[in-house]
């Protein structure tokens, strides 16, 4: 076994400032994507302060609709962190060799998912100096009678198996070690359970609040995994190409055909699983289809959601259509455009789509109209910048490690010496 010979507690300040070297150094494409990046996490920041210093009073946001563009991009985001477990799966319980050497691009995915869900929910405090009493033992954790509470577990507790999974692995090829099974491998399957609980727990907690008919079915947590299964793929196989493109990591061909298997089964669930969701509402009718007819069609002259969600089954048919047409499988180009619609239409549906119509109308059968300020806009770009900035960061230095860039003194020598045996 290869390794660096410098012992565990002298190699972890020089790994660390590898790491900080390797993140903050590229090429001039790098510095300008993280500068444009930069730049929009700075003005949803200084909009967030602002938000702090006034109140959500600047939101859109009302005692009618208290749940707005922040939560519906939380729920998204979750959705984004839990489908990077279908990287995960055909790699380590089906040992697929192709996808397994592009995996930790899945498990960086999830964690950047997480950082942008959390972000989410933080902004959404009116008042974030009291996120602590979320925290167990310090404030009024009310576990386990809130779901909540079994929200903040599974989403930090996902965090943290992913973190420990991508660090250790990229902390052993930096000292030019072969990974020990059982410091990672456990936590690996672990992390396929724990994806799934992220996402149902993210379900069971809209589902469980009897006084919002809009969420109460059965449907909505397959619903929410269906339509995971869908963006995560969709995100990884447009991050794959743009590897293989600008980067010396070798991605194989079989794991984007493998992950677009995937998705073609996973969109064609969510369709299904949207249309039994339809005809149970509007074929019973009722005043619990109220919701779905607002939402759909308009009602009492209030329109404002019915453009976004035509557009959302309009891109998503499109996608599928172009994704299940074999001629069109071979064609890159198509391919993507059809990726980016049906990420752009599952956003639609898992944010707007589901969020807003909880709460239109309210309980009271009022309709009190929601469309987001431009506060909101600005503080939601900035969390999707500070995701894709520790995305891309993360990406940087793990596939650095991967490929030998980002190495110990002396481990490249023996790296060398093992592939010549291997070989």
């Amino acid at each position: 076994m290869a390794h660096s010979g410098v012992p565990h507690h002298l190699s972890y300040p020089r790994f660390l400032l590898k790491v900080l070297d390797r993140a903050t150094d590229g090429t001039w494409r790098f510095y300008a994507w993280m500068f444009v990046l930069t730049a929009i996490a700075l003005v949803g920041a200084n909009t967030w302060a602002w938000q702090v210093a006034r109140g959500m009073a600047v939101t859109a946001m009302s005692d009618h609709v208290s749940w707005g563009l922040y939560i519906a991009n939380f729920t998204f985001a979750v959705g984004l962190a839990a489908g990077g477990v279908m990287m995960v799966i055909p790699a380590y319980l089906y040992h697929d060799e192709d996808m397994h050497d592009v995996v930790i691009i899945g498990e960086l995915l999830s964690v950047a998912a997480i950082v942008m869900a959390l972000g989410f929910v933080v902004v959404d405090l009116g008042r974030p100096d009291r996120f602590w009493h979320m925290i167990p033992g310090l404030g009024k954790f009310h576990w386990p009678v809130s779901m909540l509470t079994w929200d903040v577990i599974v989403l930090n507790g996902y965090l943290a198996i992913n973190l420990h999974v991508c660090g250790y692995l990229v902390y052993t090829r930096y000292r030019g070690e072969r990974p020990d099974p059982r410091w990672y491998l456990p936590f690996v399957f672990l992390s396929i359970i724990w994806a799934i609980s992220i996402h149902t727990v993210t379900a069971f907690l809209y589902s469980g609040l009897g006084g919002r008919p809009f969420w109460n079915s059965a449907l909505l947590a397959p619903r929410f995994l269906a339509s995971a299964f869908v963006t995560g793929p969709a995100f990884i196989i447009l991050s794959l190409q743009l590897v293989r493109r600008f980067t010396a990591f070798k991605v194989p061909e079989g794991a984007i055909r493998r992950l677009l298997d995937i998705l073609r089964v996973a969109a064609l669930v969510n369709l299904f699983m949207l249309a039994a969701e339809l005809f149970t509402h509007f074929y019973t009718g009722g005043h619990h289809a109220a919701a779905v007819r607002y939402l759909w069609l308009g009602m009492h002259g209030h329109h404002e959601l019915v453009p976004w969600m035509w557009t959302s089954i309009t891109l998503n048919l499109g996608a599928v259509a172009v994704l299940l047409t074999p001629s069109l499988r071979e064609r890159r180009v198509v391919i993507n455009t059809a990726l980016v619609a049906i990420f752009a239409a599952v956003w639609i549906e898992k944010g707007m789509g589901l969020i807003v119509p909880g709460f239109v109308p309210s309980t009271l059968h009022e309709l009190v109209p929601y469309a987001p300020s431009i506060a909101e806009w600005k503080v939601t770009a900035g969390v999707w910048a500070l995701g894709l900035m520790v995305f891309t960061v993360a990406l940087k230095v793990g596939l650095q490690a991967m490929t030998g860039e980002l190495r110990a003194p002396g481990a490249q020598a023996d790296l060398a010496v093992e592939a010549k045996e291997v070989a």
